[in-house]
């Protein structure tokens, strides 16, 4: 079965940086396209950035110029560097395959203080 275990999470000064990983099991990454996520308390979960299997990356607009997603095929996991940090970026953080419909990993949260 697939399993996403995200981990890397913390608690961090606006301003600072974290980068958060996530270890994909039982799909053959390099022909996925993955996607990160982010739910604050009371929020939808909302799409933060996204990967092709061919490294073509898209971001939110709210993350833009602060996040970098990457991917290491060999070691089957997806990263989320994130700099630059505010409070808005507090939230719980999962990893997914865009659109797929598998079930949801149990993130790793990130609290972002001023």
């Amino acid at each position: 079965q697939v399993q996403l275990v995200e981990s890397g999470g913390g608690l961090v000064q606006a301003g600072g940086s974290l980068r958060l990983s996530c270890v994909v099991s039982g799909i053959s990454l390099s022909v996925m396209s993955m996607a990160w996520y982010r739910q604050a308390p009371g929020k939808q979960r909302e799409l933060v950035a996204s990967i092709t299997n061919g490294g073509t990356r898209t971001y939110a607009d709210s993350v833009k110029g602060r996040f970098t997603i990457s991917r290491d095929n060999a070691k089957n996991t997806v990263y989320l560097q994130m700099n630059s940090l505010k409070p808005e970026d507090t939230g719980v953080y999962y990893c997914n395959v865009p659109r797929s419909g598998l079930a949801w990993g149990q993130g790793t949260q990130v609290i972002v203080s001023s």
